[in-house]
């Protein structure tokens, strides 16, 4: 059976099982999107970031913090392993 292949957000945020063990990625780059959010989270601007990944676009960072952002708004539950 193929491995079934995720998009979202037009195309910006990818997840495929055969690329960087399945993280979510940027369109398909060998660049994931917790590789972004730790650069802006350790104080990088998107200049710097766009500097380093000349590939990247401005739209691709916004669309990580987008993820990451939806990510967080589902419901977690904590459990005790003994």
């Amino acid at each position: 059976m193929k491995p079934i292949k995720f998009s979202y957000l037009d195309g910006r945020i990818t997840i495929d099982p055969d690329l960087c063990n399945g993280k979510p990625t940027i369109r398909g780059k060998r660049i994931t999107v917790q590789t972004i959010v730790e650069f802006l989270s350790a104080g990088e601007t998107e200049k710097e970031i766009l500097n380093q990944y000349p590939s990247l676009e401005k739209q691709d960072i916004h669309a990580c913090l987008v993820f990451a952002s939806k990510l967080m708004d589902h419901k977690y539950a904590l459990q005790e392993i003994a």
